[in-house]
């Protein structure tokens, strides 16, 4: 235990309303207690200095760099104390099936159960669960197209309203700019059009609401009150309340999606409305919460390289022309699923930034004593510990891709085509991109959330000039870790107008 962690605790402590100091102490004295030890043949143990909190501090404040130090250290697996809580890393890639391809062993839903009760207060219940999942086939296949034609009408008609007039230079947030064209489309296109009076009030209210509860995001897992997270979850009731049943009634032109899960839901008498509206809420978040930092960062990222912007207007006037159309005033094209998915180096670009900026984790939680046999030797791990693979580490290994902190919009594109393998030791890997998850707990709205991106960046891309004012290189917000793509910490200007 570091010898100055009490001075630090101290003045820590000090900043903090009264219930979080009681709260706080409460969990050092029980984090005090709950420390255990290394047992043999065990990976590598690190408890950190402060009780409870373990290592939580240190991670805050950069994890990917701070789990290269420990990899370095100590090897490709080790277990961190955090929050009360043991993490077992497994870091390298030839590893990963071993732990996502088995399924009863490491369970992924008992924690994404806990987080959506957490963050969300949606409650448990197998039977309302299982019904909810079989209304993912609207986001796959043939189901998925009318949502996609819908969602390009409405980023359309979202673009005229707010763009149109542009035809001189028009300085503008780009991160702003991203969240309120993305934010409003996916809304209208999923929930419908509210048709009270002041309708054109409640996108922006909503989107105000919906900030706050992100930021705050994380913080709902831990149990420290704050000032700032009690403004989030008074966001958060506001939302819930947006969702319910009577106001879902009430909404035009829902999707088919929504109409199912709300049909669903309403099966269940005993459900609360609250809980209802929690649902919604979950899927709301689910939908633009990584959708809309993903845009924002490849917009950035195109901004800064001309000759991708190039290649991308290039494949999309080639897109037009075989389609038979053209770059009309009036913002009305339209493009099948088909047709999105051959443009290679649009691909190519979106892949590119979600390698760069995505922090999620793949985690489980082992349901009983293991050995794990991998060709390092056999790893016992603990009933109970999260087990967690970390795919920054994967995408920012120069052995897999050259030069990973450059953005090159080619880098998924080999002879034309979509490039999907990649090498590591001389051996194909695995895995290359897992910013969606992998196996059966794969992000089921993948495919939407693609479509989305693809859609924006054509129309912003044919239709407009853009230009980034300021040239200074943007920091990630870190408030995401492990849990979806980082945001930016600062805003940054930018200028548009439309394209002769």
């Amino acid at each position: 235990m570091g010898p100055s962690w009490l001075q630090w605790l101290l003045k820590h402590l000090l900043c903090l309303p009264g219930l979080a100091i009681a709260t706080v102490l409460l969990l050092l004295a029980l984090g005090v207690r709950g420390r255990r030890r290394r047992r043999p043949g065990e990976p590598p143990l690190i408890n950190g200095w402060i009780p409870f909190f373990g290592v939580a501090f240190q991670m805050k404040t950069d994890p990917f760099k701070k789990l290269k130090e420990y990899q370095k250290k100590y090897g490709d697996f080790f277990t961190l104390y955090i929050n009360g809580k043991y993490f077992t890393f497994v870091l390298d890639p030839f590893q990963y099936p071993l732990v996502l391809k088995n399924h009863k062993q490491f369970d992924f839903f008992k924690f994404s159960n806990e987080i959506i009760h957490k963050v969300f207060t949606v409650s448990y219940r197998a039977q309302v669960m299982e019904k909810m999942k079989e209304n993912y086939k609207y986001l796959q296949s043939k189901l998925l197209e009318k949502t996609v034609y819908n969602l390009m009408q409405n980023l359309q008609h979202v673009i005229k309203k707010q763009l149109l007039q542009t035809k001189n230079w028009e300085m503008s947030q780009l991160f702003k700019f991203c969240k309120s064209i993305m934010f409003e489309a996916t809304y209208v296109t999923l929930y419908g059009k509210d048709p009270s009076p002041n309708s054109d009030e409640v996108i922006p209210e909503l989107l105000e609401h919906f900030d706050k509860f992100d930021n705050e995001f994380l913080n709902f897992l831990f149990p420290i009150p704050t000032l700032s997270l009690r403004a989030a979850k008074i966001s958060r009731e506001k939302l819930i309340q947006n969702f319910s049943s009577e106001h879902m009634y009430k909404m035009l032109e829902t999707s088919e999606i929504i109409r199912s899960r709300r049909n669903c839901l309403e099966k269940f008498t005993e459900l609360p409305d609250h809980e209802k509206g929690a649902h919604h809420l979950v899927f709301l978040w689910a939908s633009v919460a990584n959708t809309i930092p993903t845009t924002f960062w490849t917009v950035y990222y195109l901004l800064q390289h001309p000759e991708a912007v190039a290649v991308l207007r290039e494949e999309i006037n080639h897109l037009l022309q075989s389609t038979g159309q053209k770059k009309e005033p009036d913002f009305n094209v339209q493009f099948t699923r088909e047709q999105l998915d051959s443009l290679v180096y649009l691909d190519s670009i979106i892949f590119e930034a979600l390698r760069m900026i995505s922090a999620s984790a793949n985690l489980r939680v082992n349901e009983e004593d293991f050995t794990l046999s991998t060709d390092k030797g056999e790893i016992n791990l603990r009933k109970g510990d999260s087990i967690i693979i970390y795919p920054p580490m994967l995408h920012f290994d120069p052995e897999v891709f050259e030069q990973p902190e450059e953005f090159k919009f080619d880098r998924f594109v080999k002879d034309g085509k979509k490039k999907t393998t990649f090498f590591k030791r001389g051996q194909e890997l695995p895995y290359c991109l897992m910013s969606f998850g992998s196996g059966i707990t794969k992000c089921p709205g993948r495919f939407f959330a693609v479509f989305e991106i693809k859609q924006l960046l054509i129309l912003l891309f044919m239709f407009f000039d853009m230009e980034l004012i300021e040239k200074e290189p943007l920091q990630f917000r870190k408030s995401r870790m492990f849990f979806g793509i980082q945001c930016p910490q600062s805003d940054v200007s930018f200028r548009y107008k439309l394209r002769c």
